[in-house]
């Protein structure tokens, strides 16, 4: 993606993350709509400032790909999106979806990670 640079902003990473109700394209698909707008929301994020977004997935998700969803909404068409496989640990949460965002912020900024429905608790601080 080409992008201008901007001698106020720095990259940036945010982390994040949801759960799905369950392992359906609808619900997987609003679980991500819902993450990405908060992350938009949360850091006063316009689509220019996205650079990348990896996602990963528990294993029990395989009913769509987040960033397929993802590239669909808000205009982030033309940003970089990968997903991956969360690493299986034992008793993690479950339909559980993360992100790391690689975004553009302005330099007194401090980055606001969204962490939301059952994810909440993996990060009990950032929540």
């Amino acid at each position: 993606m080409d992008n201008f640079y901007n001698s106020n902003k720095r990259i940036s990473f945010i982390r994040g993350a949801t759960t799905s109700n369950g392992n359906t394209k609808l619900d997987i698909s609003s679980a991500v709509h819902e993450l990405i707008d908060e992350l938009i929301s949360r850091n006063n994020l316009e689509p220019l400032d996205i650079l990348s977004i990896t996602f990963t997935a528990t294993k029990d998700l395989n009913a769509c790909f987040p960033a397929s969803v993802a590239r669909k909404c808000k205009g982030l068409d033309s940003v970089a999106f990968l997903d991956c496989q969360q690493m299986f640990v034992e008793d993690d949460i479950k339909f559980c979806i993360r992100l790391m965002a690689q975004v553009n912020l302005p330099f007194k900024m401090t980055p606001k990670h969204p962490y939301l429905r059952g994810a909440s608790n993996l990060r009990p601080d950032r929540s």
